[in-house]
């Protein structure tokens, strides 16, 4: 569950600081399901929940890291909003009511690595899914040049660095292998600042769900794909998709 990684919930915001239009695709969506209450799946410290909640659903939050959920009680208390955040694990839950929008964003559904924990998970959406509610979830699309060029090999990634108000420039390395018979890509991350080279180092393991296989995994689970968009704008789903933004309801 690469849980080290979410153990600097802090440092996590710095990196991904939330916002854009993954935050005004999920606000919208459950703004279309007309108010009704709302269930995170993968949390993690708030960034879409908050919004969404502000906007006066009645909100659950559900993620396995403590640390994670936090600091998203410190955000929301902060900021004056109420959700109700709880910790668990998303391949099996039971809260006791249902939702009118059930989401999991930011890739989160790849910390489940066997097809069982997918499809069990599904199922756990299923029973907590209201007449008419839907399932919305982003995965990355595999590319398999990317894949390929996993090699373990200790690299910057320009575009996670970020400015840390008490260490200053922070850059970020990964290292990855492609583990290709689990459909796992097992990453170090490795966290710089000039006075303090990888003053912290944890790894991320995620796997990659092809699209041919998704609508099978969700048809075990008991739910059946609604909609695939390709982007955030709800362009179509193609091979050269960064993202499958899927729309599932009960089978």
């Amino acid at each position: 569950m690469s849980e080290a990684f979410y153990s600097r919930a802090k440092l996590y915001d710095l990196m991904f600081p939330g916002g854009g239009p993954a935050a005004d695709f999920y606000r919208a969506g459950a703004d279309r399901q007309g108010g009704g209450r709302v269930l995170e799946l993968g949390c993690g410290t708030g960034h879409k929940l908050i919004p969404i909640a502000s906007d006066g659903h009645p909100c659950v939050g559900l993620d396995f890291s403590s640390d994670m959920l936090a600091e998203a009680r410190r955000k929301a208390d902060e900021r004056g909003v109420a959700v109700e955040w709880m910790q668990g694990d998303m391949r099996a839950f039971d809260l006791g009511r249902t939702f009118d929008f059930v989401f999991i964003a930011a890739n989160s559904l790849l910390h489940l690595h066997e097809a069982g924990d997918l499809v069990s998970c599904f199922r756990s959406v299923g029973r907590h899914l209201a007449p008419g509610a839907r399932l919305v979830f982003d995965v990355f699309n595999p590319s398999v040049r990317l894949l390929a060029e996993a090699d373990g090999v200790r690299r910057t990634r320009e575009s996670l660095s970020f400015m840390d108000p008490d260490r200053g420039a922070v850059s970020v390395d990964v290292a990855e292998v492609y583990d290709a018979p689990a459909q796992v890509t097992r990453g170090t991350w490795y966290f710089s600042a000039d006075s303090e080279p990888d003053f912290f180092v944890a790894s991320l393991e995620v796997r990659s769900i092809f699209p041919q296989e998704l609508p099978l995994l969700l048809s075990l689970g008991g739910l059946r794909l609604v909609e695939r968009f390709g982007d955030w704008s709800g362009g179509p789903f193609a091979g050269d998709a960064p993202l499958q933004l899927c729309v599932c309801e009960s089978a």
